[in-house]
């Protein structure tokens, strides 16, 4: 049963994320720390009968519908994108940067409930505490309304971002990036090599090799050559430790 005094915040939180719950008491589950949890009696007497009060069963759940979400609404999105793309684009889309920015455009940490040392401490600011609640949220309206409702919030949330990738915002230009390092780490440039090229004119598919300091470095894919050595560049980085998976 939701608190009566928390009914009007939770209400106004449904009008901002635009989704009503047909069970709120999923969305106030969502917003509670397990610090709030462990201070308070009704999560006390819960956890003695073996059950969860504060959010972080939903957050796991979250974190899986989002994952599903985003590969989905890139897979439909982007049909001509190979796996390696696709994987990065991911990655960004679901890194704890992009995740905590979308939960303080929603002012979510206004809305978590904390216990006091939780609370005197910053929580509400920090990163970890607004992603697992943003993830939290997501799971709840999945228990509630089903994937096609979690899946319409999620690609709503993800608009900008999603807008910005249809543009060409988010590829990073890796070659560059490579050029510059080796410059300075092997005072030489980048040999790109193709390793294949198969396919018809209109549907052609490039292997490339990069290689520097004379050893093969980075092997990469695309449906053209500069897409391919832009991959080769990329797993070259990742190879030399410039990179994570999530850049």
């Amino acid at each position: 049963m939701v608190n009566k005094s928390r009914l009007p915040e939770l209400k106004k939180f449904e009008r901002r994320i635009k989704y009503p719950f047909k069970n709120r008491q999923l969305l106030a589950q969502a917003l509670i720390h397990r610090s709030y949890a462990y201070e308070h009696t009704e999560g006390k007497v819960l956890r003695q009968q073996g059950k969860v009060y504060d959010n972080e069963r939903l957050e796991f759940l979250g974190d899986a519908v989002l994952g599903v979400a985003i590969s989905d609404c890139i897979f439909r999105r982007f049909p001509d994108f190979l796996e390696g793309e696709m994987t990065r684009i991911r990655s960004a889309l679901v890194s704890r940067s992009t995740l905590e920015g979308l939960a303080r455009r929603l002012d979510l940490g206004e809305m978590i409930l904390f216990g006091k040392g939780e609370a005197a401490s910053g929580g509400a600011g920090q990163s970890r505490n607004l992603v697992g609640a943003y993830e939290a949220v997501i799971g709840a309206i999945f228990v509630d309304g089903g994937f096609k409702k979690s899946d319409k919030f999620i690609e709503s949330q993800f608009k900008a971002e999603l807008e910005r990738i249809s543009e060409g915002g988010a590829k990073k230009d890796y070659k560059s990036i490579l050029q510059e390092y080796t410059s300075k780490a092997y005072k030489s440039t980048p040999k790109y090599m193709v390793v294949s090229e198969e396919g018809p004119d209109h549907q052609k598919h490039f292997k490339v090799a990069v290689s520097f300091g004379g050893i093969v470095r980075g092997r990469g894919e695309g449906k053209n050559k500069k897409s391919a050595e832009q991959d080769a560049a990329y797993k070259a980085l990742l190879n030399e430790g410039l990179l994570d998976k999530s850049t």
